[in-house]
């Protein structure tokens, strides 16, 4: 993602959110979402140690994923015409592919949950409420080529 991208993207964060999860919540986690989508917000997360994605398509910012320190899923927004057509899918697995974590972690709104399991996240724990944004904890575990597990040896001598 670019400085370029960033109205865009919290445009595309806001509009999915107020239809799919803000009915379901407070005053206050609406407000706590909005700081968090504003485009001020993901300029300044974009200089820290976060990897924030995109998918264009026909020239539009359809999706994006964000991946705070290599190990945690932050946000994952689809444009709502472009949703079940592999968007998410596609953005996950980019994602995982360069995280920096033998576990990923999301705390996924109650409304994507399945949509998460879909990806092959797990639930992890009961849901839980922080500034009034209600989330349930999951979990990837991925395999990791440091551990020794699925390493490639070198071949033996002849």
């Amino acid at each position: 993602m670019t400085h370029e991208d960033l109205p865009s993207a919290a445009a595309l964060c806001l509009e999915a959110f107020m239809l799919a999860v803000a009915p379901s919540l407070s005053a206050q986690g609406v407000e706590t979402f909005a700081k968090v989508a504003a485009k001020e917000a993901f300029a300044e997360r974009m200089a820290s140690d976060n990897l924030m994605l995109v998918c264009v398509a026909e020239g539009t910012l359809v999706g994006l994923i964000e991946l705070k320190e290599g190990r945690h899923v932050a946000m994952l927004f689809v444009a709502p015409l472009w949703q079940r057509r592999g968007v998410g899918k596609r953005l996950v697995n980019a994602a995982l592919e360069q995280a920096r974590a033998d576990v990923v972690t999301v705390r996924a709104s109650l409304s994507s949950v399945a949509a998460y399991e879909g990806y092959g996240f797990a639930l992890a724990g009961e849901e839980g409420e922080f500034a009034g944004l209600i989330y349930q904890p999951m979990e990837k575990r991925l395999q990791s080529f440091n551990t020794g597990k699925n390493r490639l040896e070198p071949a033996s001598e002849f």
